[in-house]
């Protein structure tokens, strides 16, 4: 049964979905839009009925060709409207890539991107704003959150792409290097 008074005013609440994504020496994945100071995560907003694990895949792979399937959140952050309508900004655990994986950043006339490059953890206060520096050290920080959809867990469906479905051994497979919540074995 569907009330209309609940959709009558929707709320304004803006869901950016990213992704932190790591490479094996431990550099963060980031991109380098041309529309703000410093480097982001790599991700975007949710389309109006978007999963948020399949936004910030389709986003991944938008800016940097990856194809990941993306299973877990690290963080959650909230930022107030200012500039900007307030967002929620789940960020999703990407894992660990080879360091030769290849990244194909679009056109920046396409994209808004100047570029994508992993960044060492010691080099992100330089790179990133204050506030998406305290983002990434919270998400670098956090044991992994699963993804439900309707109560399910989202890594029982279909991933982002054909890459997102390569298992251990394969092109495009990940680790996460990271124990869920509940893990009791380190």
């Amino acid at each position: 049964m569907r009330d209309p008074r609940l959709l009558a005013k929707p709320p304004v609440t803006r869901l950016g979905c990213l992704v932190l994504v790591r490479n094996r020496c431990g550099d963060v994945l980031l991109v380098n839009p041309d529309y703000m100071d410093g480097m982001i995560l790599p991700g975007g907003a949710a389309n109006t009925n978007e999963p948020p694990h399949r936004a910030a895949a389709r986003h991944l792979h938008a800016e940097t060709g990856l194809n990941l399937r993306l299973t877990h959140i690290v963080v959650v952050d909230f930022t107030p409207a200012d500039r900007h309508l307030e967002r929620l900004n789940p960020v999703f655990d990407g894992g660990t890539v080879r360091d030769d994986t290849p990244l194909t950043v679009p056109p920046q006339y396409k994209s808004g991107l100047l570029g994508a490059r992993f960044v060492p953890v010691r080099e992100l206060p330089d790179v990133t704003s204050p506030s998406q520096y305290a983002r990434i050290t919270e998400a670098l920080a956090n044991r992994t959150l699963p993804v439900l959809l309707h109560g399910r867990r989202a890594a029982r469906e279909t991933g982002a792409g054909p890459a997102a479905r390569s298992g251990p051994g394969r092109e495009g497979a990940v680790s996460t290097g990271r124990r869920p919540w509940g893990s009791r074995h380190p």
